[in-house]
């Protein structure tokens, strides 16, 4: 196990305390013990790390003027890690703890895989119980593919990318290095795009072939059951760095920035471009072909139904969206209408005596 000094080095941290002791996981404030690390990151938690048995904490330097300023019953012997993104720091900690609980995909095929003759698939590779490998696919070094999966004809998949149990990767479609798809996923299934062809007597609506392909940065998460439709004629394509949580629809089309977040259920409607450094909360819905500006902030269940031009907004709202500072202030008036309401009633009543 690393010593305190080595972590603090790795993750360019400042330390506070003992440089030889060791810890062996990381732990909420409230479960903390003396061989773990915990982490404060938000100011209203300051006694509570104050009161903490956590043997080192990760916190900000005004946490730890604080935390020095006000020492709890097990603060003499407590290490300090002081960074400028203490919960980024703790992050970074705990992949470096898990890598080591984590499971391991050692390289190979399992006996049941089918695996196209023509396929590319390194030795490093991990390829997991009745997979399925199509023609022309290329894996990169040290890809793991887990039981079930289905890679279809002329996928690419980079080096060091994990694709989950059961996730179905339509043909043609892109992933970057270092992504992780999580079970349940679809890449690249059609996009719904239908043309109408009615009349009084009948009609029909016609499929539009979606040619196009899914296009997937490098280091993005896509999480359980989430769906990701390949273009009509061009890509859909999801930018560098980006988290996709579960159960999200992207449609076709779609083009969503460098890393940005979008939380579960959140529906991205076809054609629609989002920006970089996006945050999208969960249930949010887009109308198709939009464009959103860079480091656009949606609250969950937000509607967006015009484009955003200007970056760096928040919005938040059902229906119809609008700016998050007008939202908060309609929504001091509504919890108030019922006293309004009352007093309308009253002035009103007072009116009718005097005429």
């Amino acid at each position: 196990m690393p010593t305190a000094i080595e972590l603090a080095k790795q993750f360019q941290a400042s330390l506070v305390g003992e440089a030889s002791l060791v810890f062996n996981s990381l732990a909420p404030l409230e479960r903390a013990q003396v061989d773990q690390i915990s982490f404060l990151s938000n100011p209203l938690y300051r006694q509570q790390a104050s009161d903490s048995t956590a043997g080192a904490l990760i916190v900000s330097q005004s946490d730890l003027d604080f935390l020095q300023a006000n020492p709890g019953a097990h603060s003499a012997s407590r290490v300090y890690f002081v960074s400028k993104n203490p919960y980024a720091t703790f992050a970074r900690m705990a992949q470096h703890f898990a890598k080591a609980s984590s499971p391991q995909y050692p390289a190979g095929i399992h006996p049941s895989a089918a695996i196209d003759p023509s396929a590319m698939v390194p030795a490093s590779c991990h390829i997991g119980p009745f997979v399925q490998i199509g023609a022309g696919v290329k894996l990169g070094e040290r890809v793991s593919i887990l039981g079930n999966s289905s890679i279809a004809r002329d996928c690419v998949i980079a080096d060091d990318s994990v694709i989950y149990p059961s996730v179905s990767i339509y043909h043609a479609c892109q992933i970057g290095e270092r992504c992780i798809i999580h079970s349940g996923a679809v890449i690249g299934a059609d996009g719904f795009g239908f043309a109408p062809d009615f009349s009084a007597t009948g009609g029909e609506w016609v499929k539009i072939p979606q040619t196009g392909r899914v296009i997937i940065g490098n280091d993005v998460e896509i999480g359980a059951s989430t769906t990701i439709d390949r273009g009509a004629m061009s890509d859909t394509v999801i930018g560098a760095g980006s988290k996709i949580d579960n159960q999200v629809q992207i449609a076709h089309n779609v083009v969503i920035g460098n890393c940005c977040v979008i939380a579960g259920c959140a529906a991205i409607s076809g054609s629609t471009k989002i920006g970089h450094f996006c945050i999208i909360g969960g249930a949010a819905n887009f109308a198709g072909h939009l464009t959103i500006a860079d480091r656009t902030t949606v609250s969950g269940n937000t509607s967006i139904i015009r484009s955003i031009t200007e970056p760096g907004q928040h919005f938040t709202g059902v229906y119809p969206s609008m700016l998050h500072s007008a939202w908060e202030k309609n929504a001091a008036i509504l919890r108030g209408l019922d006293k309004i309401r009352q007093r309308l009633r009253l002035l009103d009543k007072n009116q009718n005596k005097e005429s």
